[in-house]
């Protein structure tokens, strides 16, 4: 090691970006050059949804749901509440949707795709469940098209089963807003009695502060908490 010169790099190997990444790359890029990107955070109590979860593997039919679905559901009526967010920002105008097409993050063999569930609000938690799944294992078998992650409307990204806490998630241009959800904990909660258990997550919303502001944001995971706290009435 020399004392007065620059450390030796010895080049391992040199890797070129697939197709993807650099289309992932690209649109990364033009995120943050255009968006201005805010993040704001709320834990979220998680017992109903969990218990949502268990009463859809006995009473649903055909397909078993997951906490993801339910929470799509509980997502499509806060969207329902605050559609500002169901909506894109290009040539400076803010386009408000009817149908709220969600993409949902599925992590494939070279990179994070979203590919589009279209409609949302129109489906059933069976019909949730079916659709998510049957998207989901198209992708991962390579049989999708790039109309496949068109049409957007907002989109949700779940790193929770990866063992994340929480994270900021970058908004999917031109949409103005994108929900990461985390892992579920299960924290000493301080009560009268002294302290209980009670599972929650961090649920994380990304916008464009060009469009709405953080306490539309706040508005927002306040209405997603009340219907994850009523998630019984998804099942």
């Amino acid at each position: 090691m020399s004392e007065d010169g620059p450390a030796e790099r010895t080049v391992r190997e040199n890797r070129s970006l697939t197709p993807m990444r650099k289309t992932i790359a690209n649109r990364l890029q033009e995120s943050y050059q255009e968006a201005v990107h805010v993040t704001v955070n709320r834990t979220i109590d998680a017992e109903e949804l969990l218990s949502a979860a268990d009463d859809a593997e006995k009473t649903v039919e055909n397909v078993d749901p997951t906490v993801t679905d339910i929470i799509l559901c509980a997502l499509s009526d806060t969207l329902a509440a605050h559609p500002a967010f169901n909506a894109t920002f290009e040539d400076g105008t803010h386009r408000l949707y009817e149908e709220q097409n969600v993409g949902v993050a599925i992590t494939i063999e070279g990179g994070l795709v979203t590919p589009v569930m279209a409609d949302i609000g129109s489906l059933s938690l069976s019909q949730m469940a079916t659709e998510r799944q049957r998207l989901t294992e198209r992708v991962q078998a390579g049989d999708y098209t790039m109309s496949t992650f068109k049409g957007g409307t907002f989109t949700i990204s779940n790193l929770g089963p990866l063992g994340v806490d929480s994270f900021d998630p970058v908004i999917n241009p031109p949409e103005i807003a994108l929900l990461g959800l985390g892992r579920i904990n299960e924290p000493a909660i301080a009560v009268d009695e002294g302290v209980t258990f009670r599972r929650q997550m961090t649920a994380s919303l990304s916008f464009d502060h060009r469009v709405v502001d953080g306490a539309d944001a706040a508005r927002f995971l306040e209405t997603l908490a009340e219907h994850l706290g009523d998630a019984s009435q998804y099942v």
